[in-house]
């Protein structure tokens, strides 16, 4: 599967699509064995097939594969003086409605949006895969099935993806825009977002110079790199809220440009007023890169070819996407909410298909509160969006299941089964 298929799945026509029987008894299907050492089947037992799928299971279970909970709020970071004094500082917050509370709640909720899954993914992957026989045994954790310099650069992942969400949080304060908190109360909540995700940040810089790959180095700070030009990829209010762009005729839209490239960044062109591409380019710069990234890093680490590794970005690209396309039709399963996304996937194909609402986006371009979110909602409840990302989240997740089929069968393998069979089945 070449780099080039990250887009192509955008677009239905291109990808054939597998029925959601067949795609669940596929992602149990057995996979070829390769020469590596690889984690054992004894608990290979983690799917059931007589019951339905559950997220938080899925994770739990996942969890325990790996030897213990992957987020870096363990223990020796709870007891961190400087993760003390972060904390002490948010409790002088409470009540201020400044965005890092919200952040904050995000990291420790232990649900469907938990940020702390992706370490978790790049410890499956690493664990699924194996490592090579020439690997020194002072290097591996056998107990978990995966090398210590993999947990690493998992807990590095962490790191930079919480400091990313963290320095969001920084609130425009010459916004022309009323600000419904104390002023005094925003710059000190700016303070603690600024130098909180700094220090993750830093902190992540740290432990990845520790583990002396230069190749490795530079794959990372290339993710990091993408994260920084996904807060700079289309439309802004005065907040930094992203914006969807005007959908452009198909006879006005630039020539796509292939997206055959890992450590170069991101080519643009053919991106902006294309709803399809714009989606998939906004995250794959957002989540995909990072995760695809460190997926790729984690079997580098682990001495495997650079086919194997280009397998390894891909499916972290198409599961983030998958993971996004699945958190965009959230807010429309339920009751009407007060707010959602206006850059997802369902307000996107919708907008395309009626560009005359893009004058409701229009009125967001001093802030976001300003857009009337009901006739939005109700628009997209009227169209064919949600189907089509229903659709666009079968697609990637048939090419993450795709790359899963070049692993070899283990317990691993399976709890990732498992996590993309319960996203799958939420919105079936």
């Amino acid at each position: 599967m070449s780099l080039s298929r990250l887009y192509c799945v955008v677009r239905s026509d291109l990808v054939k699509v597998q029925s959601s029987s067949a795609l669940v008894s596929k992602l149990w299907g057995p996979c070829t064995t390769r020469e590596v050492n690889t984690c054992s089947t004894q608990r290979a037992s983690v799917a059931q097939h007589n019951s339905k799928p559950d997220w938080n299971r899925a994770v739990s279970e996942a969890e325990k594969i790996v030897g213990y909970p992957t987020s870096f709020l363990s223990l020796r970071w709870v007891l961190s003086d400087e993760i003390a004094n972060v904390a002490l500082h948010l409790r002088k917050l409470v009540g201020s409605n400044h965005p890092l509370l919200k952040t904050a709640k995000n990291l420790i909720y232990n649900g469907k949006n938990n940020m702390q899954a992706w370490g978790l993914i790049v410890l499956l992957v690493s664990k699924a895969a194996g490592h090579s026989p020439e690997i020194p045994d002072m290097e591996q954790d056998k107990a978990a099935g995966v090398l210590h310099s993999q947990r690493a650069l998992a807990e590095v992942t962490e790191m930079i993806r919480t400091s990313h969400l963290v320095h969001k949080g920084l609130v425009n304060m010459n916004s022309r825009q009323p600000i419904a908190a104390e002023p005094d109360d925003m710059m000190f909540g700016n303070k603690i977002a600024l130098l909180s995700g700094d220090y993750l940040l830093a902190n992540s810089c740290s432990e990845l110079a520790n583990l002396r790959n230069q190749e490795l180095v530079e794959l990372m700070s290339s993710a990091v790199r993408d994260l920084a030009e996904a807060e700079f990829l289309g439309e802004r209010d005065e907040q930094n809220n992203p914006l969807p762009s005007r959908p452009l005729p198909k006879e006005e839209r630039q020539p796509a440009t292939e997206w055959d490239c890992i450590i170069d960044p991101l080519p643009m062109a053919g991106v902006i007023g294309s709803a399809g591409r714009e989606w998939a380019a906004r995250h794959v710069l957002a989540a995909g890169a990072l995760l695809g990234k460190s997926c790729s890093a984690a079997l580098k680490l682990a001495g495997h070819n650079s086919q194997l590794q280009t397998q390894g970005y891909l499916f972290g690209c198409h599961l983030a996407l998958a993971w996004q396309a699945f958190l965009d039709l959230e807010a429309f399963t339920g009751p009407e909410p007060a707010s959602f996304s206006l850059v997802g996937a369902p307000l996107a194909f919708t907008l395309e298909a009626r560009p005359e609402l893009y004058e409701y986006i229009e009125a967001g371009r001093k802030s976001v509160h300003d857009v009337d979110y009901h006739a939005l909602y109700k628009a997209v409840l009227e169209g064919d969006g949600l189907e089509q990302t229903k659709q666009l989240q079968r697609e990637h997740i048939a090419c993450a299941v795709q790359v899963l089929d070049s692993f070899p069968n283990c317990d691993a393998r399976t709890a990732l089964a498992n996590i993309i069979v319960a996203m799958h089945h939420e919105h079936l």
